[in-house]
């Protein structure tokens, strides 16, 4: 493997912030490219180049063909402001606030154009010369995410689908509500460690792939076999919003919607993992190292040491 060259500036205070983005941007870059060409194997799944993918591999890039870009989307990193945007620039000018569009509109099957739409012979050309992006963030801090978001708020098909499963296999409870307003009205949900208990199964794989709300970041992006020229984090997303409409010359006819505080800091990692025994924990990580490793992410020695 290639040996990391330290860029960092003789005198970082003097840096702009916008240098700084810029630094922190070929970093990224170059990391994923010293991963790939170091250990390629253990990222692509026995899939060595782009013609062993499946159209199933590539189904969360998505096109603007009047600016070029392709868009990874990844569930709970900024997924849904980043939809709004593609679909404003897939209309005409004067483009319409992103903040506007509603919610559900942006998650309706074919509202944006899929890659895997073009012949295979265009998806080739697309993916060399567009501008490729895709937004990441700490792979656990995202599992927390996903759990708060589909098994702690009202949502009838992820209980439907998942959550009545984990209840009954992992839950220890033989006969879960039959509903989501049942379920809430007495207080049933699985708790974070059945969700990591039901993640760690080796049997929940075999049936079928994970949802892509916990689907690991780089099956779902293929980082390794797209050459992306953008790699935005969640930790920093307003200003790498800022730094890629500037590189995609449209910051001054786009806003990216303002993020809220997020409620699943890295602080509060490890009250969450209190539940989740040693074992347990270090299998996680095993499970999502890719995610860390390719991304940047420290691994989480606090969780998994003794």
């Amino acid at each position: 493997m290639a040996m990391r060259t330290d860029t960092t500036h003789a005198n970082p205070i003097r840096l702009t912030s916008a240098e700084r983005t810029y630094q922190m941007q070929e970093l990224r870059k170059q990391l994923l490219r010293e991963m790939c060409d170091g250990d390629k194997a253990a990222f692509s799944e026995g899939k060595h180049s782009f013609e062993d993918l499946r159209n199933a591999d590539l189904k969360h890039l998505v096109v603007d063909d009047n600016h070029g870009i392709i868009y990874c989307y990844i569930p709970k990193v900024a997924c849904t402001n980043w939809k709004r945007v593609m679909l404003v620039l897939n209309k005409s000018e004067p483009y319409q606030d992103p903040s506007s569009i509603d919610q559900e509109l942006v998650h309706k099957s074919n509202i944006l154009t899929q890659l895997t739409s073009f012949p295979r012979t265009e998806m080739k050309a697309k993916l060399k010369h567009y501008t490729k992006f895709l937004f990441v963030r700490d792979p656990f801090v995202r599992l927390i995410s996903a759990y708060r978001d589909k098994f702690q708020r009202h949502n009838q098909y992820f209980y439907h689908n998942f959550a009545q499963y984990i209840l009954r296999v992992y839950g220890n409870n033989s006969n879960p509500p039959q509903t989501v307003d049942e379920a809430f009205a007495s207080g049933t949900r699985p708790s974070f460690y059945n969700f990591i208990q039901y993640l760690l199964d080796p049997g929940t794989e075999t049936t079928e792939p994970f949802e892509p709300h916990w689907r690991q970041m780089h099956r779902l992006c293929r980082p390794c076999h797209v050459q992306y020229d953008f790699v935005g984090h969640q930790e920093s997303l307003q200003e790498d919003a800022k730094q890629l409409l500037s590189i995609l010359k449209l910051e001054d006819v786009i806003k990216f919607p303002p993020s809220y505080e997020n409620m699943t800091s890295s602080g509060s990692v490890q009250d969450w993992f209190r539940t989740v025994p040693l074992e347990d924990r270090r299998k996680l990580y095993k499970l999502y190292e890719a995610d860390f490793r390719l991304f940047g992410y420290s691994k989480p020695e606090g969780l998994l040491d003794d």
